[in-house]
């Protein structure tokens, strides 16, 4: 069982994560769609959900889905720093937090590890 499960689709953070997750043994699945997510989600409970949002796949709508079928699960959400309207729609969603992209990799370890409290 994963104990986080990520929904990202560039090929360089899924390398990221799954390395920093390597490093703090902590188990990764990463899902590339938002159906994919939704699935992965339906078959076992991780302890927290990363959500990229600029992955294809419309994030914003699995974001949606799995807030309404799993409250209060953690869900971490990065983007470009610029994208301050898309952010906004992303907290409205449900995300629990919600970052840019230089945080998001910077804090990466801090993240990855609340999966194992």
């Amino acid at each position: 069982m994963a104990q986080v499960v990520a929904l990202v689709d560039d090929l360089f953070f899924q390398a990221k994560i799954l390395e920093t997750a390597k490093h703090l043994g902590i188990t990764v699945h990463t899902c590339t769609t938002g159906d994919a997510l939704l699935a992965e989600l339906a078959k076992e409970a991780p302890k927290l959900v990363i959500v990229d949002l600029n992955a294809r796949g419309a994030p914003l709508h699995a974001i949606e889905r799995l807030c309404a079928t799993a409250p209060g699960l953690p869900l971490i959400a990065f983007l470009s720093h610029v994208q301050a309207d898309l952010a906004q729609k992303a907290r409205a969603a449900g995300c629990t937090q919600v970052m840019p992209r230089s945080q998001f990799t910077r804090d990466l370890a801090t993240i990855l590890a609340q999966a194992n409290s």
